[in-house]
C-alpha cells in the first residue's frame, strides 16, 4: 500500500468488545467517529481504509490507570497493536493517554443532545471516545 494524498490519519479506542474508529479530515483538523467494530470486524475495516486511502498513523488510545502508570488494560491493548502490526505492518502507531476519555465522549455526547438510552449505547461511546483521542493527537500535533 503505497501513501496517496488521500491518506488518512486514524485512532481506535480499543475495548474488550469492541473497538472504535475514528478519522481525520484530509487537512488533519477535524476528528469524526467513523464506527464502532468488533475487535476482528475492526481489523478488516483498518484494511479496508489503508486498501481505499492509505494510513498514514493510526493513534491508539492507551489506557494508563488514573496513577498514569500501565496495567491489564494496557496488556489487551498493547495485544490488539500486535494484531494491527500484523495486518497492515506498514502502518506507524502512535500510542497516546486515553484517561477519562469515555466520560468525556459520554459528557459531549450529552452536550450535543444525544437522548437517553442513545447517549449511554457503549457502540456510540467507543466511537466518540476514537474521535475524542485522534482530536487530542491532531490538536498536540498541529
Amino acid at each position: 500500500m503505497a501513501l496517496s494524498a488521500g491518506a488518512r490519519l486514524l485512532a481506535v479506542d480499543v475495548g474488550t468488545k469492541r473497538v472504535g474508529i475514528a478519522r481525520a479530515d484530509p487537512l488533519h483538523l477535524f476528528a469524526q467517529a467513523h464506527g464502532t467494530y468488533g475487535p476482528e470486524e475492526a481489523l478488516d475495516e483498518l484494511e479496508a481504509i489503508a486498501d481505499a486511502d492509505g494510513i498514514e498513523t493510526l493513534v491508539v488510545g492507551w489506557p494508563l490507570t488514573e496513577a498514569g502508570e500501565e496495567g491489564e488494560a494496557t496488556e489487551m491493548v498493547d495485544a490488539y497493536i500486535e494484531r494491527v502490526q500484523e495486518r497492515l505492518p506498514e502502518v506507524p502507531i502512535v500510542r497516546t493517554d486515553e484517561r477519562l476519555t469515555s466520560e468525556m465522549a459520554k459528557d459531549a455526547l450529552r452536550r450535543a443532545g444525544v437522548k437517553q438510552p442513545g447517549r449511554y449505547d457503549k457502540g456510540r461511546v467507543d466511537a466518540a471516545a476514537a474521535a475524542l483521542i485522534l482530536q487530542s493527537y491532531l490538536d498536540a500535533e498541529g
